[in-house]
């Protein structure tokens, strides 16, 4: 069976970069892994001080929001390293919360798909097809976590 995800308030929704599961990372808290993420394009650019204000951003979709805003340019590795980052945050995310780390492990080995209708590189876009990132990610989370967990 596949497990779908999007909404926060929907079951899984923790699994969303939107869930409100703050951690630390590199000495900085972050409110949820939107907030990290986001931040991250603009590191070593000329707008790095959008970073903090990201970090700041009252909402999730905000910090996305000052991320998107095709006015600011990204890191130039950015396309090299997203994934790596996403990763960090995820992981970081669910280390913190042992809650919502049971729920992903719960899961068993069944296929997480970021249902989103507007994102085919992060979940399964509008047609379903997409490359499901997020999923894959915590699916490999998940695994890392298992390995870790086991005597």
């Amino acid at each position: 069976m596949t497990i779908y995800f999007y909404h926060i308030d929907h079951p899984y929704g923790c699994f969303s970069n939107f869930s409100r599961h703050g951690f630390n990372l590199g000495g900085i808290y972050w409110p949820t892994a939107e907030h990290y993420y986001q931040s991250q394009k603009f590191i070593n650019t000329g707008h790095a001080y959008l970073s903090q204000k990201i970090q700041l951003a009252p909402t999730p979709g905000e910090a996305a929001q000052i991320g998107r805003d095709p006015r600011h340019p990204l890191r130039p590795d950015w396309e090299q390293v997203k994934l790596e980052v996403m990763y960090a945050a995820i992981k970081a995310k669910f280390q913190a919360h042992a809650d919502i780390q049971g729920v992903l492990l719960g899961t068993g080995d069944e296929y997480l798909v970021e249902n989103s209708p507007v994102d085919s590189f992060w979940g399964c876009g509008a047609n379903g097809q997409g490359l499901n990132h997020l999923g894959r990610l915590l699916m490999q989370l998940r695994q890392e976590l298992r390995q870790e967990n086991s005597p």
